[in-house]
Parts: C-alpha cells; structure tokens; sequence
C-alpha cells in the first residue's frame, strides 16, 4: 500500500468489551454513551462560551439519535435541501443551511426551513436576497480567508482557485448589502491553533465590517471532543470576539459529535494468495468507507497486532482498487471470522453506497454502560433497486 496513505487514529474504548457476533456483518455500531460524552462536551463550550453550537448533518445524520442531540445542542447546520428538512423535521432548534449553489426549484422550501441561509457568492446572495428578507430569514456570505491551514489539498477549502467561499479580497461594502452574518469553513480533524490562526490573518481584513454584522459562523472541522483539544482556548476565543464585536458565534461540529463513537463490523469471506495473504470481506472500501479511496487513509482495525500474520483485506466488489489495507493479526484468519474498523460513525455512514449491488451496512445502536443493543436498520434489495428505477 502507499506510503501517502494517512493512518487513522482511533481509540476502541468499550467497544473492546463488545460481542462482535452480536451483529450481521456488515454493520456499524454507535455507542450512544459515547455520542452523549461528546455531546456533552460541545454543550460545555456553548454554555461557557455563549457559542450556538450546531450539529454538521453532513457528518453524522443519525436520526434515531436526534433527541439526545436535541438535550445538548441548539440545532443544525445543512448543505443543502434534504439535510435542511432532516434537520427541521427531526432535531428541531435552528436550521442553518449553507449550499455552493442553490436552485431557483428549492430556494422557497429551502427558506422555508432555515432560520440561516449562508450563500457562496455575492451572485447568489443577490438573486435571492429579496426572498430571504420577506422569509424573515438570517443571510449569511461564506467566505474564504485566504488563509490555508488544510492538511490534505482537496479537503482544503482554502486551496488556490477554491470554489468555496468569496475570497476575503473580494468583499465590499457592496458585497455586504443585506449581509447579517459571515461564515468561514476552513479547517478539517484540526484543533484549535489553526483556528486561531485563521482568525489573526483575517480579522484585520474584516475589521471594516465586522460593526454591521450580528453573527460569524466558524464553520466545522474543529476536533473539538479530541483528548488533547484546546478547549479552555476555544472558550476564551470565543468570549473575546463576543465581547470585542458585539457578534454572536456559531460553530458547526460534526464530525466531533461521534468521534470514537462506532465501528464497522465485517466478516473475512475468503482468504486466497498472491504474492501475500489476501482476505476477501464483506466490507468494502469504495461503499462503506469511500474515504479509503477518496482521501486516502488506513481506518485503524481493532487491537491490531504488532507482528504476526499480515493481510490485505478488501472487498467483495469486481473493482481492482476496493482495497482497504494491510494489517496485521497475531494468528492467522480464518474463514467466519469477525473483525472491526475503529471510528467508523462519522462520515462513513452518510457516505455509503450501492455500486456493483453490494449490500448496505446495518445499523446498530448499543449502549456501552446497559450493554442493551438495537437495530436501527437493516437494508436490503429493494433500498438498491428502488434508486435505479
């Protein structure tokens, strides 16, 4: 395998004292103690720092946990149309929606579920001003510092020639016409000295504006239920641009809510040989973790070993590249066997597919401290034919 490819970190917690026979393979399993932990934490900043924390649905849109987000955060933040009425017909709370480019077909049902509507261009803020304002809906300008902290190129949204966001360059009294508040997304799996960062570079360029605005959104990427996370930092950063501005500050954590929350359950199916052991699963890189390919990174496996018996695993589609990666156990695999991928309830699941027919992960939600176990959903072949008909 490269040696470009990212090892993800991942803690296994509890799950370590979990039956993995328990489950069909493929399946993912939420701890919701875990969820709870981490939301707790997010509800800590919000209430010390007067933040409006949001939960990201493009990272976690676990539905069936919605009420327990509901105890601890003040909404949701969308990217788009269906995540706009997921987030106002099951959480509840504010609706902030945010989408690269909106359509003349969604923007009236769109506003009529946001309480925030965030536009990527001066263009679309201005076509559809006059209908955010009769909504009596919040206007928000996603901007670009021009400031790139972004570890990984294409998940960098401060990139050269990014297409998100208005480069802080461009703005002007008249781009802010009808502006309430301005949004920057910028960081990804990052703690808080970037954002600080980023805040010193542009601030004195948004010094000029900042008295006419009555929000600023720090967007998502902030990692912020990590161990070794700065939060008496974020507190006090926080409360300083509150105090200094007189703005209200909202954050959209999404992949920090399930962090080290779920694992991927899968089963070894065949265990052939060429030029290294091989193990064919159920699970399968590019319809259960396209991230493998996309970023690409190497999901942690639990209690891996250090030496011993090295694999490939990848999955059962007909595609050359669904490879997941090597790793290692101290005795040899066998046919049956059960496995599991660490950190696996964020962005995982949304991003979940149907190519080749291969079947869709099960969902399972387990409660580490009651050891009670439910299955939230189970797929089957009409979820893949009825998106072809």
């Amino acid at each position: 395998m490269s040696d470009m490819m990212t090892t993800q970190a991942g803690d296994a917690g509890a799950f370590r004292k979990f039956d993995l026979n328990r489950v069909p393979t493929p399946c993912f399993v939420v701890d919701e103690k875990a969820v709870g932990r981490n939301l707790s934490i997010l509800s800590d900043i919000g209430t010390r720092s007067g933040a409006h924390v949001l939960s990201a649905l493009k990272a976690f849109s676990m539905f069936s946990l919605a009420p327990l987000v509901r105890q601890h955060l003040g909404g949701t933040c969308a990217s788009g149309i269906y995540e706009a009425r997921l987030g106002r017909e099951e959480y509840g709370g504010e609706v902030a929606t945010f989408c690269a480019g909106y359509k003349d077909t969604d923007i009236d049902e769109i506003l009529s579920l946001s309480n925030h509507i965030i536009f990527n261009s001066p263009a679309q803020k201005d076509r559809f001003l006059a209908k955010a304002q009769a909504a009596s809906v919040h206007v928000g300008l996603r901007i670009n510092p021009e400031h790139s902290e972004g570890e990984i190129p294409k998940y960098d949204p401060c990139a050269p020639c990014s297409r998100l966001g208005t480069p802080v360059s461009q703005l002007t009294a008249d781009t802010l016409t009808g502006v309430d508040g301005l949004h920057m997304h910028t960081l990804c799996e990052q703690g808080f000295e970037p954002l600080q960062r980023t805040w010193a570079a542009v601030e004195p360029k948004l010094k000029p504006y900042l008295g006419q605005l009555k929000w600023l959104n720090f967007g998502g990427g902030h990692h912020i239920t990590r161990d070794d996370y700065d939060r008496e930092g974020l507190v006090a950063f926080i409360q300083a641009i509150r105090k200094t501005y007189g703005v209200d500050v909202y954050l959209e954590p999404g992949e920090a809510i399930a962090l080290d929350a779920g694992i991927l359950v899968g089963e070894i199916l065949d265990l052939p040989a060429n030029g290294m052991n091989l193990a064919i699963t159920d699970i399968s890189a590019t319809c259960h973790m396209p991230d493998v390919i996309e970023a690409p990174y190497r999901p942690a496996l639990m209690d891996e070993a250090d030496t011993g018996h090295t694999y490939r695993l990848g999955g059962p589609s007909c595609l050359a590249g669904d490879v997941i990666g090597d790793y290692t156990w101290d005795k040899p695999l066998e046919i049956g066997q059960r496995f599991a991928f660490l950190d696996q309830a964020h962005y995982s699941m949304v991003k979940t597919n149907t190519f080749n027919g291969v079947p869709l992960p099960t969902i399972a939600l387990w409660n580490s401290e009651t050891d009670a176990l439910r299955i939230i959903r189970q797929f089957g072949y009409e979820d893949f034919k009825e998106r072809l008909s």
